[in-house]
């Protein structure tokens, strides 16, 4: 029987877990059989995350994380959560290989999975000039030629951010008009560094070791042609990674997990949401690890608070 279990081993997640360790709740954190760290895994050099002036490896930070949970106690399991029970003063998670461990609390911390065009190239060339997060990468791309690919909000915005440091950007689209909110189109119009690509569709990511290019295929007279960039930004939206407690726990209109206020509290006792999770607009590396520190902190007095009535804890399972 564990005081908290946290589910996630993201930036949420590990920072959670490294206060819930200092708080001698001796955390137990599942992370993954396969998908450890998170979408930084996926990320090259991180300039933004506080304390490293000369940037970091996004694997390298995640492992920084880790160690520092580990050095106060936190316990590391690598396997998959499959099965939930959120209800009663004991929660149950239970894992892939079969086992199950019980605890007074929980911490949910599963972040979100950029959306993925899924045609060949992304993943290859994904840290070698295709990237899913503008504020993250944007920096990279100083006087170069990129695209976004997407038609809302969040293409629009990544477009104009990107304008920044980009001598071009090419927004790409597979319709003739933008699905956006006006403010948003009207921003984008009226940047001369932006130029839009309609009713296209991007079939194949181009480059050996980075990108050169992309070839499109028309949605009008499927035609095909080629574009040369330096980069590949997707925009096409993200998803929070709830579905292990859909009718479980609230959810918001966004499909993140509603939490009360600027508390990580949910709508069930003693369960706690963290990072991308409860996050429909930032989603960085630093406000997740600030969510896990403010969910960590909740369990805590949570946990204090039930004294006597909370079930026996120990290191067990």
């Amino acid at each position: 029987m564990r005081q908290v279990i946290i589910i996630g081993s993201g930036p949420a997640g590990f920072t959670a877990a490294i206060y819930a360790a200092r708080a001698n709740l001796e955390p137990l954190l599942i992370a993954s059989s396969v998908e450890v760290g998170g979408e930084l895994m996926n990320t090259t050099e991180v300039e933004n995350f506080p304390g490293f002036p000369e940037g970091i490896q996004g694997p390298d930070l995640m492992a920084k994380l880790q160690a520092q949970a580990e050095r106060f106690g936190t316990e590391v399991v690598y396997d998959d959560v499959t099965e939930l029970d959120l209800d009663g003063p004991v929660k149950k998670v239970t894992l892939g290989s079969g086992a199950t461990h019980e605890a007074s609390s929980v911490i949910y911390a599963t972040g979100s999975a950029y959306r993925k065009l899924g045609i060949p190239g992304e993943e290859r060339l994904s840290g070698h000039g295709v990237s899913w997060c503008a504020t993250c990468d944007g920096f990279f791309f100083r006087e170069r030629t990129i695209a976004v690919v997407g038609g809302g909000d969040s293409a629009m915005e990544e477009a104009t951010f990107l304008t920044r440091f980009a001598s071009k950007v090419y927004i790409i689209h597979r319709k003739d008009t933008l699905r956006a909110s006006k403010i948003m189109q009207e921003r984008a119009f009226a940047n001369e560094k932006i130029e839009f690509v309609w009713n296209s569709v991007v079939e194949e990511i181009l480059g050996d070791g980075e990108v050169t290019g992309v070839r499109l295929r028309s949605t009008v007279d499927d035609s095909t042609s080629e574009l040369a960039l330096n980069g590949v930004f997707v925009a096409i939206g993200n998803d929070p990674r709830t579905h292990l407690v859909h009718d479980k726990l609230e959810l918001t209109a966004e499909g993140t997990i509603w939490v009360d206020g600027r508390s990580s509290r949910t709508s069930k006792p003693g369960v706690f949401a963290a990072g991308d999770v409860i996050d429909p607009s930032y989603r960085q590396a630093i406000t997740a690890a600030g969510s896990g520190t403010v969910a960590a902190l909740d369990a805590e007095h949570f946990l204090a608070e039930l004294g006597d009535a909370a079930p026996l804890a120990a290191v067990a399972n």
